[in-house]
């Protein structure tokens, strides 16, 4: 038990060391937060909806963001600095090693989590009844797998500024496709056909529906397992492929 709560320990403060997560996961969310209900008007007709929508969409927007960019650009990077090598000729089980990694990871998104729905609160005086931000949590935590699973794949790549490089350009695609950054509605219809199948728009649609007091749809829930399954596979067929060179 001892040397589980030291690798967990070890996890969590490299997490909240890397600049990455600071900043994509906690500052740029908030900010944008700020500038789309603060400072630009969206001519939304129910101001309090759209305060409401546009937290859940920079709660998932934070957490997409940790999952693909911080993992994966973290594992390239130990793996480049010969910490996975050296981790597996060490006594510690590589269950407990991936355990501690997932550990942390989950720790992070929830930290995301629960600051930027302080500073929905604290900038807008966003008031939703305590269950509504329990399961908007829940959701937010649970139907971030695929991301994590996309987050690893990335993790496959060797460089780091290759990652650095495509995790952002995919994390930033995925964010504008999926509605997180606007309404999907007032983009062209090619752009809103191709979003609704993207796992983003479904992690992001989860959280808009509960947020209004209505389950998720089984669509979302379907389209993302689809996706953890896919990327699940593609990683694991890449990892392996890589160490049998």
């Amino acid at each position: 038990m001892k040397l589980v709560i030291t690798q967990f320990k070890m996890e969590l403060l490299r997490i909240f060391r890397n600049p990455y997560y600071v900043f994509w996961s906690l500052a740029m969310p908030i900010v944008f937060y700020f500038l789309f209900t603060r400072i630009i008007s969206t001519g939304a007709p129910d101001a309090a909806a759209w305060n409401n929508h546009y937290l859940m969409s920079m709660a998932t927007f934070s957490v997409m963001g940790s999952a693909i960019m911080t993992l994966g650009i973290r594992i390239v990077q130990e793996r480049n600095h010969g910490w996975s090598t050296f981790m597996r000729v060490t006594p510690l089980p590589g269950s407990i090693y991936f355990l501690g990694k997932m550990f942390g990871q989950t720790i992070m998104h929830l930290t995301s989590i629960i600051f930027i729905f302080i500073a929905g609160y604290l900038i807008n005086g966003v008031s939703l009844p305590a269950l509504t931000w329990i399961y908007c949590g829940l959701w937010i935590l649970i139907a971030s797998l695929p991301f994590l699973a996309l987050g690893t794949l990335v993790g496959c790549m060797k460089r780091v500024d290759t990652a650095s490089g495509i995790s952002n350009a995919i994390y930033l695609v995925m964010a504008l496709l999926g509605g997180m950054w606007m309404p999907l509605e007032i983009l062209p219809n090619i752009m809103q056909n191709i979003g609704k199948w993207l796992p983003s728009y479904n992690f992001g649609n989860g959280a808009w529906e509960l947020v209004q007091g209505n389950p998720p749809e089984w669509s979302n829930i379907l389209i993302l397992a689809g996706y953890f399954i896919l990327f699940m596979l593609i990683s694991i067929y890449t990892r392996r492929k890589q160490e049998a060179i």
